[in-house]
């Protein structure tokens, strides 16, 4: 039997090992799954469900120190801001379980004919397979398993083998809360090729995948031969774009934490920065003042901002973006900070990197670089600023920064992304859809669209006996 080790971003050390599952193992995890699909979807109501969503957030409420220790030791975020994404995920959860009363709802037509009736049920799709990735992986994971559960729904949960257990903490905690047996499942698995088997099983009724385009594309090939539904939550290489009439000081201090929060290892990161010809100089200098405040270091002190960036592999793909852009004609201006120079050796390291003069023939500016790199280019006007903007393979999340509101609207229009910002950026908002454009996925999480996956209609017309 294989096994699935993490590896510390901060020590390259082992911290956690799991053993790994076979293809039989996936078969009866299929079965079992299906099995507790149609009794939990017959015997719980949307009330019952929603108790029992209120009771495992409450019990996770009680273990947050311990996630967030977790959280930080497997995938380097930070001490000080790891606390956070576990208060999120449980914020956001409560707001689902609010908003399924509305959204689960029969649908009633607008008008009835005499002695019929008619409406449109949702029921829940099965069992729904949820493979989710590492850098934010409470927020991700409750973005579809809180649907999928309140839709009445049974689920089998792949994490990243960066972050394994916190499958194991949610499945705890549902547990403790009376979830019945085998409605949450998890495996544990470093070998893709075995995915595939319960990619293709006829027990598995919807797929989730929110990772890299590259799995995202192996997930929709292993399912091309099925008819089921794939959501694809996937990368993006998000732009900001700086006009002209901001607060500059202020400006540049937002678009640096856009840019450096999580050690840029967010898919709506602040990846590439625009910035209008007549402040570009001034706004430069600010972004320098700002980064120059950032703490790089061990991420279980308190005092750090950055910590490592999640792998080896990673550490050297974001560097060579770096090596590239300079090569082309790119000059990094990171500023002078004693703790991006003196970081730990045994760690993946990566200072907060400051690159101006880039264009788009760097891949800096077209590839995702997933790490704590800000490459500025000056643009003449909105109209060149949005045509770089949309001069990209990608499109999650885009944003404009001006104290003219209704001018930057009027500009967001015409940005190719699923979601835009006016002077804010790295934010899903639970009320609001989360999707793709282009390569960057396929379908929704999160607000009331967000459970449309997780359920299909049934019409329901009745006519009344004469």
């Amino acid at each position: 039997m294989s096994t699935v080790t993490t590896i510390s971003p901060s020590t390259n050390q082992p911290v956690v090992t799991r053993a790994g599952v076979t293809a039989d193992d996936l078969k009866r995890v299929a079965d079992n799954a299906q099995e507790a699909f149609w009794t939990f979807s017959q015997s719980t109501t949307l009330a019952q469900r929603q108790e029992l969503v209120t009771r495992a957030m409450d019990i996770l409420e009680k273990r947050k120190d311990v996630l967030a220790h977790e959280l930080t030791e497997q995938m380097g975020r930070p001490i000080g801001f790891s606390p956070v994404e576990i208060a999120t995920a449980i914020k956001r959860s409560h707001f689902l379980n609010r908003v399924s009363n509305t959204v689960l709802n029969e649908v009633v037509p607008g008008e009835e004919e005499t002695g019929f009736r008619r409406f449109i049920k949702r029921q829940p799709v099965g069992v729904a397979f949820i493979i989710f990735a590492w850098n934010y992986p409470w927020l991700i994971l409750v973005n579809s398993l809180i649907p999928a559960i309140l839709a009445g729904n049974a689920v089998i949960l792949k994490p990243s083998p960066q972050t394994p257990t916190i499958v194991e903490q949610i499945a705890s905690a549902f547990e403790e809360a009376g979830l019945p047996k085998n409605v949450i499942q998890f495996v544990h698995c470093g070998e893709p090729s075995l995915l595939e088997g319960l990619i293709q099983s006829p027990k598995v009724d919807h797929i989730c995948f929110t990772g890299s385009v590259t799995g995202g594309l192996a997930v929709q090939k292993a399912a091309v031969d099925r008819i089921v539904n794939v959501g694809l939550e996937l990368g993006g290489k998000d732009p900001a774009y700086v006009r002209n009439d901001v607060d500059i000081p202020w400006a540049a201090e937002q678009i640096v934490d856009g840019a450096v929060f999580n050690s840029g290892q967010s898919c709506c990161a602040i990846e590439r920065v625009y910035v209008h010809k007549n402040i570009y100089e001034p706004f430069v200098g600010e972004v320098k003042k700002v980064l120059g405040n950032y703490v790089v270091g061990d991420p279980f002190d308190t005092k750090t901002h950055v910590g490592p960036v999640i792998s080896k592999r990673a550490k050297e793909t974001i560097l060579a973006h770096i090596v590239d852009a300079v090569s082309k004609g790119a000059k990094d201006e990171t500023p002078a900070n004693a703790t991006f120079e003196n970081t730990p050796a045994e760690g993946n390291y990566v200072k907060p990197t400051l690159l101006t003069g880039v264009n788009h023939g760097m891949d800096v500016m077209t590839q995702e670089t997933f790490g704590p790199v800000i490459p500025i280019m000056k643009v003449e006007d909105d109209d060149e600023a949005i045509r770089y903007m949309n001069d990209s393979e990608f499109g999650l999340t885009a944003s404009i920064w001006s104290r003219d509101i209704e001018g930057a609207e009027k500009l967001v229009d015409r940005v190719e992304a699923g979601t835009v910002y006016i002077n804010r950026s790295d934010y899903p908002s639970p009320d609001l859809a989360w999707t793709g454009w282009k390569n960057s996925g396929r379908g929704v999480t999160l607000s009331r669209f967000g459970f449309e996956q997780f359920v299909k209609l049934k019409s329901h017309h009745i006519k009344a006996h004469p």
